[in-house]
């Protein structure tokens, strides 16, 4: 898990800022979340990442991984990646990203 933070990776947005999750309409994103090509995840679909820095909705991220939230009840972990290499405190990372990891017990891993 920890190899990976520090290194740079690009992919796609699947659920822009402001989409709705497909599954549960009544969650809406308030960061940029989508994938990294060619790496499978946990789940075996493609790594999962929440993209913070960017001020509005994006179709693909390019970015450096700063953290991992790691899930102790599931599968799959999700990458926090910063679109410019800013820093976030663990307190701005588990704000960005608690509408939809407060379903699920885990840690933030930097």
């Amino acid at each position: 898990m920890k190899t990976v933070i520090g290194k740079t990776v690009k992919g796609i947005i699947d659920r822009p800022l402001g989409s709705r999750h497909p599954d549960f309409p009544d969650l809406i994103y308030p960061v940029n979340y989508g994938y990294v090509e060619g790496v499978t995840g946990g789940d075996g679909e493609e790594q999962d990442v929440y993209v913070l820095g960017a001020g509005g909705p994006l179709e693909r991220f390019e970015g450096k991984v700063i953290a991992v939230y790691h899930r102790l009840n599931d599968c799959e972990d999700k990458w926090v990646v910063s679109l410019d290499g800013s820093d976030y405190t663990d307190a701005e990372i588990l704000d960005a990203i608690r509408f939809q990891e407060r379903f699920f017990e885990g840690e933030l891993v930097r």
